[in-house]
């Protein structure tokens, strides 16, 4: 098997839209329509609850981990890179949602890091968990995991498909975040809350 086709894999297995797909079999909503409009799991966690976010988390990580597995075990460490970048390239641009804008990749790389470096995505996640319990920011969180992730790499001794990839990650999942950051900046961030509300309510964060 050649890397293009881990990497046409990889890209097929991203873009399944699991946010989307689940809220709209379940609740006939358009997970774009509501909180932040993002399809990834943190919106719908916030605007759904655990009973949603919680599946669509899982099924986020597998679409990364499948693929970069699978390109690692069977061919190279190159292959699974090349597997996982494509399914984050799937989340954030899916082509069963026509290529607009999806997820920002979080739990994906997570998933695709497990799958290539089984080390760097485990202490990445803890780093993930670490920083979400300090301060109730899935931003904060996801970006202090993502700019972890090079470092972790080349400590731990990965060759420079890993650390390359660990830095593009980092730079991907922070450049999606942009809007986050802004509103870190100006005390606006909302805090992320492990109970669904009451009511769906429009949301900046996601």
């Amino acid at each position: 098997m050649t890397i293009a086709l881990f990497a046409a894999i990889g890209y097929l297995a991203g873009s399944m839209p699991f946010g989307y797909w689940l809220v709209w079999v379940a609740k006939g909503v358009d997970i774009r329509s509501v909180g932040s409009g993002n399809i990834g799991a943190t919106n719908v966690w916030r605007t759904f609850g655990r009973r949603y976010g919680l599946p669509v988390v899982l099924l986020d990580i597998a679409k990364g981990l499948g693929p970069a597995l699978a390109g690692t075990l069977v061919h190279s460490h190159l292959a699974g890179v090349v597997a996982g970048a494509a399914a984050m390239l799937g989340h954030w641009r899916p082509l069963f949602l026509r290529f607009a804008k999806g997820g920002k990749m979080v739990a994906t790389t997570g998933g695709a890091f497990l799958g290539v470096a089984p080390a760097v995505g485990g202490i990445g996640a803890a780093v993930w968990i670490v920083l979400f319990a300090l301060t109730r920011y899935a931003s904060v969180a996801s970006i202090g995991a993502a700019l972890s992730l090079p470092a972790l790499a080349a400590a731990l001794g990965y060759g420079w498909p890993v650390i390359a990839f660990g830095g593009a990650a980092a730079a991907g999942v922070v450049t999606l975040h942009r809007a986050n950051i802004r509103r870190l900046l100006n005390g606006t961030e909302s805090r992320f809350e492990l109970r669904k509300r009451r009511k769906i309510a429009s949301s900046t964060s996601g």
